[in-house]
């Protein structure tokens, strides 16, 4: 078969995108990136920078935008580590991570200029308020991309550096990344990495509700955690109604018929993917899916049956 395309797993959170990613990880064509890298989707990334230094461009905005951006990029995913102590850097090479993102600065800023900055202390008119010169700042004009194209050219270098070279490094031709609202910004994904393809994995709502209320981070209330979660369904069902997926490489499975025909499901899933199948180590099973089915009592069941009866519906559950 021809080499994979890249794959962007995507989910509400506690629906198997973990699950899912490893295994597609465990495919001898696909390397898994083995955390969450968030630069991409979250507030603050590429998403973020490539709308403000285009469509939504001021000078003002712009700068924030790189500001927020670098503030990612040098500081927060170098800080972040995962259940084993790694961080993204170290775990696409922290070499090749740091080259990358000091290649992107001067691709995105036009000019950079010092700022004086607003005197301090006892001063008078245009005289410093002490001995030394008064301090600046650093700023920057960023760049006006008229054709987005070339803007996203830049920033799909940063992702091709980082994960495809991550890929090699592991033998394999093609990666597959996980951060779950990927399902939110699947067109952006699509614009960013036109030929990938995006695995969705699907889960009965009330089992993901049931599975949030036992996650640190986020709401410890049944009423919190429908407050969370129905705003997601519904921004994914009103995309889903809307977008034009002919073309697109759009895969959607549900865990619960991963776990009731793993073999079957598993060649299908890997055929979908353009791979052969290969029979992976993990696998889906039922009880894992049901596990926190006794966390909620009758009565609660059938409240939170009800609040999402309409996305129970839509996603084929009844």
């Amino acid at each position: 078969m021809p080499s994979p395309s890249p794959v962007f797993v995507a989910g509400t959170g506690r629906s198997g995108t973990s699950r899912i990613a490893d295994i597609i990880g465990e495919h001898p064509q696909i390397h898994r990136i083995p955390m969450e890298t968030r630069f991409i989707i979250d507030p603050g990334g590429l998403r973020d920078v490539a709308d403000a230094l285009s469509s939504r461009y001021d000078p003002t905005g712009g700068e924030d935008a790189l500001h927020r951006l670098s503030d990612f990029l040098t500081v927060r995913v170098p800080g972040r580590r995962d259940d084993r102590g790694k961080t993204v850097p170290e775990l696409v090479g922290a070499q090749r991570y740091r080259d990358a993102v000091q290649r992107l600065w001067p691709r995105l800023v036009a000019y950079s200029f010092d700022e004086p900055a607003p005197a301090t202390g006892f001063g008078d008119g245009d005289r410093p308020a002490g001995p030394f010169p008064p301090p600046s700042r650093s700023r920057v004009v960023p760049r006006y991309f008229d054709d987005r194209r070339e803007l996203i050219g830049i920033l799909r270098d940063l992702v091709d550096t980082t994960f495809g070279g991550a890929a090699a490094d592991a033998g394999k031709p093609t990666w597959c990344e996980k951060t779950p609202f990927n399902l939110l910004c699947m067109d952006f994904l699509w614009e960013l990495v036109p030929e990938a393809a995006i695995v969705h994995i699907k889960r009965h709502p009330v089992s993901v509700l049931a599975s949030h209320l036992a996650q640190p981070w986020a709401p410890s209330t049944v009423d919190g955690v429908l407050a969370y979660l129905i705003p997601i369904y519904r921004r994914w069902l009103a995309w889903k109604d809307t977008a034009e997926l002919t073309g697109r490489r759009y895969v959607e499975v549900k865990a619960e018929d991963l776990a009731a025909d793993w073999p079957g499901q598993r060649r299908a899933l890997f055929a979908r993917l353009d791979v052969d199948d290969f029979a992976t180590t993990r696998t889906f099973e039922a009880h894992r899916l049901t596990g926190r089915d006794d966390q909620l009592d009758r009565a609660t069941r059938a409240y939170v049956t009800e609040a999402l009866g309409d996305v129970i519906r839509a996603m084929g559950y009844e």
